[in-house]
């Protein structure tokens, strides 16, 4: 391990990001691809300055704090900064949002040694703004469902800008041609929007479904079957009873389920809204008592708390939606009801060859939580999906469920999700409950790498709103937060021996915390570094230099890690002007501020596939 400090004197390059920030030039901020010359880079930025000059001159107003309508670039005019930025080093993607420099930030603020959880809660300054160091830049990413009320471009854009970090696509819904268009105009929006957008297919797994009533006729409407507490039931899994469905016959569509049910377990259908308690077993149904009184209708989905369901993973429907997230590049899959490790294999096995696709594999009931351990072995991360799971296991459970999956994820560094409700009654209303904003805040405060919205932007009234507020959530846990000592139990929980990546992971962070450094840069084309960087949460953001489009669009997935993507690939590049690259982004977007600490990590360059080995600070 190599450690040493750099110190720097104020560059030009500086001084532009400033200049574009003082003048609030958004052509530049938002659209524009700013280049970097590698052997002068003041040619670029006298270019650049000189361009601006003209902009400036030719726009009334600029430059003199009056809101202006964001001006919009020509292909021309675009062609015509881009020839003047030469050659070189490539281009570097602005995919972030900007913060006003003129504030200054306490970079003290979520770095001191905290000896007493309480004290430091009762020393919380609730009036604080935002922007100090530790809510600059929101941590947490935000994971919307797209679906009617929000699957077109101009809606995505507006989604993208309030805070979404990664599209989800739920294949329980939808059709192939319209899951294309989506995953089109997501790609379309994050191009608009200028933000490197992941895309993620959630499956719809293995599932138990009642049939339907009798005498239904397809394309009428249905009536609904009125259950009445305390009548028994006969649920059987005969197929032959599938369209027979009546006031005591009611079918499902598992033919294992009078095996795998105990006598005094319970079954819940449509989530939970039916609630029966096995009285006898039969070679093809069971007898049940109604616990209360329901009406259903056809095709309701049905829950065996507690039962070790044989289901296969990955079902033939299942096979063909992964096939479709191969056919259309997606980043990550979302795998329902993951139950074991094998589970995680199938999945891999049908995604077949090609470029990595991460999956993420969803906890919704006691097996897969008994078997948590064993899965993260095998997966890339954990979505707490609280839905099923709330049905699958006491629901006072779910709380000491999600504290446990979030912990061990933090442990070995695999990205955790929390997902379901989190603001749900914004579906509905423009404002969510106290609760729902604790929730959310909470789940940050846990250790959660992301929080996901459902309904809320796949089919409410108020996608936007829903992202804005759940970024301001977790921007405020955040002030809340104390890195450092997050980091130390962490440390402590893991004694040595440990792999050498991970003990620079820790020295990185460590030196981050006692510099106060305002962020992290790190040389990571695969991802791992930048990975094992944000397991030890530091309290700035991780600015991640690569040039694998699909890795920088994937580490959305881990907290803290804002991706810089290059065009040029590392072989063309010396690491120093990676390095840079990765400076440039934070001054651009504002968390980098003359006078700052900068952690630089990456390999020493003698091997670089074991590896991050070298660690050092500059100072900006």
């Amino acid at each position: 391990i190599f450690f040493r400090l750099k110190s720097t004197m104020a560059t030009p390059d500086y001084d532009m990001a400033v200049y574009l920030q003082q003048h609030k030039v958004p052509y530049l901020i938002d659209e524009m691809i700013i280049g970097m010359e590698r052997q002068r880079p003041s040619d670029v930025l006298s270019y650049m300055s000189k361009w601006i000059t003209d902009k400036q001159k030719s726009s009334p107003g600029a430059g003199t704090g009056s809101p202006l309508e964001k001006p919009t670039l020509s292909e021309a005019e675009k062609r015509e900064l881009s020839a003047g930025l030469g050659g070189g080093m490539g281009m570097l993607r602005r995919t972030g949002t900007v913060m006003d420099p003129s504030k200054v930030r306490d970079r003290t603020k979520g770095v001191q040694t905290v000896i007493s959880e309480i004290k430091h809660a009762a020393e919380i300054d609730i009036s604080s703004e935002e922007d100090s160091m530790v809510g600059a830049k929101r941590m947490n990413g935000i994971i919307c469902t797209i679906g009617p009320a929000s699957d077109n471009v101009p809606t995505l854009t507006a989604l993208m800008k309030a805070g979404l970090n990664i599209a989800r696509l739920n294949f329980s819904h939808g059709s192939y041609e319209s899951h294309t268009k989506t995953v089109n105009n997501v790609r379309e929006a994050a191009k608009a929007a200028g933000r490197l957008i992941a895309l993620a297919l959630d499956t719809k797994g293995p599932e138990i479904r009642t049939g339907a009533r009798a005498g239904y006729v397809p394309g009428s409407p249905a009536v609904d079957i009125e259950y009445k507490a305390g009548e028994m039931v006969k649920v059987s899994s005969n197929p032959d009873d599938k369209n027979k469905c009546d006031e005591h016959l009611m079918s499902v569509d598992y033919r294992n389920m009078p095996k795998v049910v105990e006598i005094g377990g319970k079954i819940f259908v449509d989530d939970g809204l039916l609630q029966m308690e096995v009285v006898s077993k039969h070679d093809d149904h069971v007898m049940a008592k109604c616990l209360n009184s329901a009406a259903l209708g056809n095709n309701k989905g049905v829950n065996l708390p507690n039962a070790k369901v044989d289901l296969p993973a990955i079902s033939e429907r299942d096979a063909n939606d992964l096939k479709f997230a191969r056919k259309m590049d997606m980043d990550m899959v979302f795998a329902s009801f993951i139950r074991k490790p094998g589970d995680i294999d199938s999945v891999n096995s049908a995604l077949g060859a090609g470029d990595k696709i991460m999956v993420i594999a969803k906890i919704e009931n006691q097996e897969g939580c008994d078997n948590l351990l064993d899965i993260l072995t095998v997966a890339d991360g954990i979505m707490v999906a609280r839905g099923d799971l709330g049905i699958e296991i006491p629901p006072e459970k779910v709380f000491i469920a999600q504290k446990h999956m979030i912990a061990n994820c933090n442990l070995l560094g695999k990205p955790v999700i929390c997902a379901t409700q989190m603001l749900e009654t914004m579906t509905k209303n423009p404002r969510p409950t106290r609760a729902e904003v604790s929730d959310v805040c909470n789940a940050v405060l846990e250790g959660a790498d992301c929080t996901m919205l459902s309904g809320e932007t796949a089919k409410g009234k108020y996608p936007v709103n829903a992202v804005e507020v759940m970024s301001r959530c977790g921007l405020q846990a955040q002030c809340a937060m104390s890195g450092r000592r997050m980091f130390e139990q962490l440390r402590l929980a893991l004694p040595p021996p440990l792999p050498p990546q991970e003990v620079v992971a820790q020295c990185a962070v460590n030196t981050a915390f006692e510099v106060c450094a305002a962020g992290i840069v790190v040389l990571s084309n695969s991802g791992k570094s930048a990975r094992l960087l944000s397991k030890y949460r530091p309290h700035c953001p991780i600015f991640a230099v690569t040039h694998v489009a699909k890795n920088a669009r994937q580490l959305n997935v881990s907290r803290g890690v804002y991706s810089v993507l290059t065009d040029e690939p590392k072989d063309k590049l010396d690491y120093d002007a990676r390095i840079q690259a990765g400076i440039n982004y934070g001054k651009l977007c504002g968390d980098l501020l003359k006078g700052d600490q900068v952690v630089v990590v990456h390999s020493d360059g003698n091997r670089p596939e074991l590896g991050a080995n070298l660690v050092r600070v500059v100072s900006i």
